[in-house]
């Protein structure tokens, strides 16, 4: 999980993890990150998780928010990004990948040849065991007889799919306002949308599709007539956006 990591004058304060939608950095005790400092806005800045980023997003403070020496209205934090916010400094720890598994490298190298399942299974033969699609097998022991047989288990569940990796490449074509008729391909990973300070989403591009998730304003967008919440939203071919008091429609181009 990332995390941000506050200090002051090199001294570490406070290591906070990254677990919510928005977390909110500010003077006032209702923050979720406090920094009882004046030269801190009450409600300074505010870090928006989107699915596996972090935005910074200043919200209009006194004296600004930066970012490794730059200052900043909204960014997307990087790994060991430091934020500065008066004497007092934010430094951003992303995500590290987990490595890949044990039983997953197994699985990956697991390759057995035709010609070495046949000459396994020979030798299994004559020793005395027969083969089996499911594996190989001992020689069955005596049955013995059971007056009253366990009643047959029902087959298991067959196991979900796995979601098709992402072919198609995303579009939205604007439907209302002065940019009516006007296509954009969302060939970014995180494309912005809306008017900052009255509503603002993002749609992030991934491997198995595309999502809408609300960022700023105290409206949500609406898909489809439906009003989104703060979750990630998937979008689906020729679905209708509202944001901003625009209308879009996303779709997949072939």
């Amino acid at each position: 999980m990332a995390k941000l990591i506050l200090s002051m004058d090199g001294l570490t304060l406070n290591e906070i993890p990254l677990s919510k939608e928005r977390t909110i950095i500010g003077r006032k005790p209702h923050n979720d990150i406090q920094i009882d400092n004046l030269a801190i806005s009450g409600e300074h800045a505010v870090v928006v998780k989107v699915l596996n980023d972090c935005f910074l997003e200043d919200l209009n403070s006194t004296n600004g928010t930066f970012v490794n020496g730059q200052s900043v209205k909204k960014h997307l934090l990087q790994n060991n990004d430091v934020i500065e916010l008066g004497k007092y400094r934010l430094k951003y720890v992303a995500e590290v990948a987990q490595a890949p598994t044990a039983a997953a490298d197994f699985e990956k190298t697991m390759v057995l040849r035709p010609d070495v399942m046949r000459k396994t299974a020979e030798q299994m033969a004559s020793k005395g065991f027969g083969d089996t699609q499911t594996g190989i097998k001992a020689a069955p022991a005596p049955q013995q007889q059971q007056p009253n047989p366990p009643p047959a288990q029902p087959a298991a569940a067959p196991a979900a799919p796995a979601p098709k990796p992402l072919t198609l490449l995303g579009a939205i074509q604007i439907l209302t306002g002065a940019n009516s008729g006007r296509e954009m391909e969302l060939t970014k990973t995180l494309t912005t949308l809306g008017k900052p300070g009255v509503q603002v989403a993002v749609i992030a591009r991934r491997p198995h599709g595309y999502f809408i998730t609300h960022v700023e304003g105290t409206q949500f967008p609406v898909v489809n007539g439906n009003t989104l919440s703060t979750q990630a939203h998937p979008l689906a071919d020729h679905d209708i956006i509202e944001l901003a008091g625009v209308k879009m429609e996303f779709f997949l181009k072939g």
